[in-house]
């Protein structure tokens, strides 16, 4: 995943399916998947989200100013990729 000049590097498809699984897991009904790209470690990471308000935890979608971005967002249950716009 996440493979082309618009990422930094690809993401392990396993990896992503855990991420998945883990915040369906979790006993806070999360419903969203944010992946994070961290500058400084140089390596994707999950955070959960129980609301498209949660999206507001970060800088605007592909934008950062510290070390952190939002590279895609995911409904936890469709697994479909969503659009970061919160209205």
């Amino acid at each position: 995943m996440f493979e082309g000049p618009d990422y930094p590097k690809p993401l392990d498809e396993d990896q992503f399916d855990q991420w998945l699984e883990a915040g369906r897991e979790q006993k806070i009904n999360y419903e969203y998947l944010l992946i994070l790209w961290d500058a400084f470690e140089e390596k994707y990471s999950p955070f959960y989200v129980e609301n498209r308000q949660g999206f507001n935890a970060y800088e605007p979608y592909g934008e950062s100013v510290n070390q952190e971005t939002i590279v895609a967002i995911y409904d936890l249950f469709s697994e479909a990729r969503i659009s970061p716009n919160v209205n």
